[in-house]
């Protein structure tokens, strides 16, 4: 983390308001599925950085579910199953009943899927995952390859029929049309997910909008929305338009579920508590000013690389991940 992020969120740390200590994450329903999960959510990818020792990986991941975070986010392949090892063991010494577990895979077949599904309940010392998506839907054949006959589709049913997820949803990050795609795909398939996991941020609502094309849909078909790159991997504050607050207040105000946020640090995650805690319902002129200090940023994608590039996109650099 550099050493402007960290000074950032210490201020935040510390512009906490006293009776703040009191407050709690606000919880809000999954879709139709009848859970509830906190409105800010922990993201797995930087718990398993190795610059982070793993000591303080289970103390953020612990402070955060003693905060009232519930809700939990992994993947199968991030920092080589390092996060979800992580994970599993934060979640010991009765942990894992206090929070909604989510992690994903990549597998675009059955053979596949199953095999990381049992990787991952292996990794996180889970009998049960409560969600579990199919990760990085970011071609236009993903949703065909997984809805295939022997697609992954049939390994997570299989999973869920067995007791060991309890819903299935999916992520991607790169175009709309490909999570429309999807959920068309799936409508074709008769088969509705659980959820649905997009970037929801102040510069996605000017360029490429999951926003603007997905979330209606989503919302519609009482689907949970899962917001993830608030911060656009931490790229839209080193714009200068908007605060890492403002960003989770932007992103916590549109119909989400959740709002998925990486913490590295204590004081990372002290700064999405603070933006939890103080969350209150933006007024449309409210959201118009924002929106109006990113819009000249925004075009052609410069602060969201991960629709525009490959640098994101871990099943590129690693193929047979897809089975």
């Amino acid at each position: 983390m550099g050493k402007a992020a960290v000074s950032t969120a210490r201020r935040a740390r510390s512009s906490l308001r006293a009776d703040e200590a009191g407050a709690k994450i606000p919880t809000r329903p999954l879709g139709r599925t009848g859970e509830r999960v906190s409105a800010i959510g922990l993201g797995g990818f930087h718990l398993g950085k190795p610059d982070l020792p793993e000591a303080e990986s289970i103390r953020i991941i612990r402070a955060a579910i003693d905060a009232g975070v519930s809700f939990l986010d992994n993947s199968w392949d991030y920092n080589d199953g390092r996060s979800e090892v992580r994970m599993g063991k934060a979640l010991r010494d009765g942990y894992r009943e206090r929070a909604f577990l989510m992690t994903k895979i990549d597998g675009r077949t059955r053979t596949a899927a199953a095999r990381q599904i049992e990787d991952s309940l292996r990794r996180l010392q889970a009998d049960v995952i409560d969600l579990l998506q199919f990760h990085e839907i970011i071609r236009m054949d993903d949703p065909d390859r997984i809805f295939a006959e022997g697609g992954a589709i049939e390994a997570a049913i299989e999973a869920r029929d067995a007791g060991r997820i309890r819903y299935i949803g999916f992520t991607g990050h790169k175009s709309p049309a490909i999570h429309l795609r999807m959920l068309e795909t799936a409508a074709d398939h008769g088969f509705r997910f659980d959820t649905a996991q997009m970037p929801l941020n102040v510069m996605d609502a000017h360029f490429e909008s999951f926003e603007k094309r997905v979330l209606p849909v989503l919302v519609k078909e009482g689907i949970g929305v899962l917001g993830m790159k608030p911060l656009g991997d931490r790229q839209i504050p080193a714009s200068k338009t908007v605060s890492p607050v403002e960003c989770l207040h932007y992103a916590m105000n549109l119909p989400t579920s959740v709002v998925i946020t990486g913490c590295d640090s204590m004081e990372i995650l002290d700064q999405a508590l603070h933006a939890a805690r103080t969350f209150r319902p933006m007024t449309p002129e409210a959201v118009r000013v924002l929106l109006a200090k990113t819009a000249g940023v925004a075009q052609a994608g410069a602060f969201e690389r991960y629709k525009t590039t490959h640098d994101f996109d871990s099943t590129v650099a690693h193929p047979q991940w897809l089975g």
